[in-house]
């Protein structure tokens, strides 16, 4: 670019006194302003901020994992003791709340049957329509249960039962327990299959990731997720062959594994209290929810084995499980207002001053989404 602005800018300058010193002045300026001029702009980057708040009547809640269902735009909110409330995301209000699903702490969609599956804290599953929300009947597999995942390739469902270091194993359509498989953790955490027949557990108790063969019902690798301490979130990477886990520890980490050695390969700070892990296959990102932190940690992908923070968002405290929405690129959270009772037992490995009451009508729905 030759122009009248270059020699503008010299003209701004102290004065040089040779031919030679003009010339070489002329040019410095002149490469200083095609420099500018040519330099990409800045990428200005698009935060997910909170874009509306629904609370929920009810007395003193309980809660743990939420569910979203794509096709009909529903979240699942596992309240426990209140059962499983199905929330219209458009209209904000619950529609339904699952019959006969007391003690729930998770719920398992299978939308090629037709069929949903709810996770109850005693050991039994609450089996439902899905396009009806019309309960079918309630299905004992063990003594207790915390989570679980479906396994699509052999159509079954796996629930985890920390308490009786056991996961059971139940077909889907049939509704039938295929077998029970002992463990030997006893804080049984997230999963997610792998896509060919396998899936992925954390054991938060033995700082591993287990993988486990749905169809011979047998734990075929164990791999330390060392130096990332209780990990609990875990999502899976199909293409890269990924496993994302987050981790508790005192310096708590996104930890990713090489899925079929079980090597780590990268890690990234996150907050404190993670309970929730996505992949956002799309966008190449993994969305962790920290309840202790209050905050959202997004980590982008940049290949295989390279991670960076790409943001990180501030929610609100104990807003610890999440679920996503990948169409619409928006992030579900739930939480409620509440207290340290020092009268009752506090979790002290989550936290000194976690809460272990919650208030009435505090129980409220988050949803994230980028502006």
């Amino acid at each position: 670019m030759h122009c009248r602005r270059c020699g503008d800018a010299l003209h701004a300058q102290r004065p040089v006194r040779t031919r030679i010193g003009r010339s070489v002045a002329r040019g410095v300026a002149c490469a200083l302003l095609l420099g500018l001029a040519g330099a990409p702009a800045a990428q200005s980057l698009t935060f997910y901020r909170l874009q509306s708040v629904t609370v929920l009547p009810g007395a003193a809640p309980a809660w743990d994992y939420l569910t979203f269902d794509a096709a009909r735009d529903r979240l699942f909110l596992d309240r426990r003791k209140d059962g499983v409330s199905v929330f219209d995301v458009a209209t904000r209000r619950v529609v339904a709340t699952i019959a006969d699903s007391q003690g729930a702490n998770a719920t398992i969609l299978v939308p090629a049957d037709n069929l949903g599956y709810t996770v109850n804290g005693d050991g039994t599953t609450t089996r439902f329509r899905l396009s009806t929300l019309k309960t079918l009947r309630r299905i004992r597999f063990g003594r207790n249960a915390d989570a679980g995942s479906y396994e699509p390739v052999t159509g079954q469902l796996v629930f985890t039962m920390g308490d009786s270091s056991a996961i059971a194993f139940m077909d889907a359509r049939s509704g039938r327990v295929t077998a029970t498989l002992p463990m030997p953790s006893r804080k049984l955490e997230a999963s997610a299959p792998d896509g060919h027949g396998d899936l992925f557990m954390a054991e938060q108790d033995r700082n591993a990731v287990v993988r486990i063969d749905a169809r011979r019902h047998a734990v075929t690798a164990t791999w330390s997720t060392l130096p990332c301490h209780q990990p609990t979130g875990l999502a899976y990477d199909a293409v890269d062959r990924r496993i994302f886990v987050g981790c508790r520890s005192g310096h708590p980490m996104l930890a990713v594994l090489d899925a079929d050695g079980g090597a780590l390969v990268a890690s990234v700070a996150i907050g404190r209290g993670n309970d929730g892990v996505a992949w956002d296959a799309a966008r190449h990102a993994i969305v962790t929810s920290n309840g202790v932190d209050a905050n959202l940690v997004i980590v982008r992908q940049l290949d295989a084995d390279r991670y960076r923070l790409e943001q990180a968002v501030t929610t609100q405290p104990t807003a610890r499980t999440l679920a996503l929405d990948t169409v619409h690129d928006r992030i579900f959270l739930v939480t409620a207002d509440g207290a340290v009772d020092p009268h009752k037992k506090i979790l002290r490995e989550v936290a000194p001053f976690y809460p272990n009451v919650y208030f009435d009508n505090t129980y409220r729905v988050l949803i994230y989404a980028r502006r």
